[in-house]
């Protein structure tokens, strides 16, 4: 039975415990937060929508960090009721160096939208391996870009084929040569007006809301329970991936029970590149 443990039960973790009790593909769920009676009754209520929703996830909430023991995913989210919510900063690595001993070599997934240099933290000063640290934020910004195409486009977002490559807040860039629709080309089917209109909106899309982050952070718990031959955007370590070393940044990955299995170099044009290595500082 697959377990994923949810580090804060504020509205993006409340949001990962939804998504993943409603996809009913893993076992148990275990929010855990300093207010344990709120991770408590919001397990609660989730459990109880189970009789609706016709799922069967075994939801639980506690104030114990110890009990993350054992899980196969822990995804880092945000504190209950907190002004910071997102796990981050100082407080977010002394946190996760308290539960390190219990995660045993369990992927961690960062679910929030600043939680960037947290990864680095986590990879410099924590010592834990790169592999097991993915930002799921990146998959979320690539939902709403996805919606926003698909909106001009006036097709179905599944149609849709895009990532994201770079760093938040205003470094992500969208390899559009590589983007397509139904499997063309987009630029053989959006007209370079509505595409020049799309790349306008996209800087205004981050951050994402707590929905679409908790429930892009479900996603990539369940990728990297079952192992997934799709890739996704991902927030990782770079340890060479365009040339770039020792700063966070998203790049596409397929993942595995360990994490990232292995990172992919989509094809960039020369504008793309530079765009690129200015957003990372390369």
């Amino acid at each position: 039975m697959a377990v994923v443990a949810i580090l804060g039960a504020g509205d993006i973790g409340g949001a990962a415990a939804h998504a993943l009790a409603a996809s009913d593909r893993i076992g148990r769920v275990l929010l855990v937060d300093a207010a344990a009676s709120a991770a408590e009754g919001k397990a609660l209520d989730l459990r109880q929508s189970g009789a609706v929703r016709r799922f069967h996830t075994s939801l639980d909430g506690t104030g114990d960090l110890s009990r993350v023991t054992g899980c196969d995913v822990c995804i880092v989210a945000d504190r209950f009721g907190a002004a910071e919510g997102e796990w981050r900063g100082d407080e977010g690595l002394a946190m996760l160096k308290d539960a390190a001993p219990y995660l045993g070599s369990a992927p961690i997934v960062f679910a929030g939208a600043s939680q960037l240099e947290l990864i680095v933290h986590c990879a410099v000063e924590a010592g834990i391996d790169r592999r097991r640290l993915i930002g799921s934020s990146a998959e979320a910004f690539v939902s709403a870009v996805t919606a926003i195409v698909a909106m001009e486009a006036g097709c179905s977002p599944r149609e849709v084929m895009l990532t994201v490559l770079g760093a938040p807040p205003s470094g992500f860039v969208v390899p559009w040569t590589e983007a397509s629709i139904g499997g063309y080309a987009l630029h053989d089917v959006v007209p370079q007006a509505q595409l020049a209109r799309i790349q306008a909106r996209v800087p205004h899309l981050w951050p994402p809301g707590p929905g679409v982050l908790g429930t892009a952070a479900a996603q990539i718990a369940e990728a990297a329970v079952a192992g997934s031959r799709r890739s996704f955007s991902v927030l990782t370590y770079l340890d060479g991936e365009f040339g770039v070393r020792h700063r966070a940044g998203a790049v596409p990955a397929r993942l595995g029970t360990r994490g990232i299995v292995h990172t992919l170099v989509p094809e960039l044009t020369t504008r793309e590149r530079v765009q690129l290595q200015t957003a990372l500082g390369g």
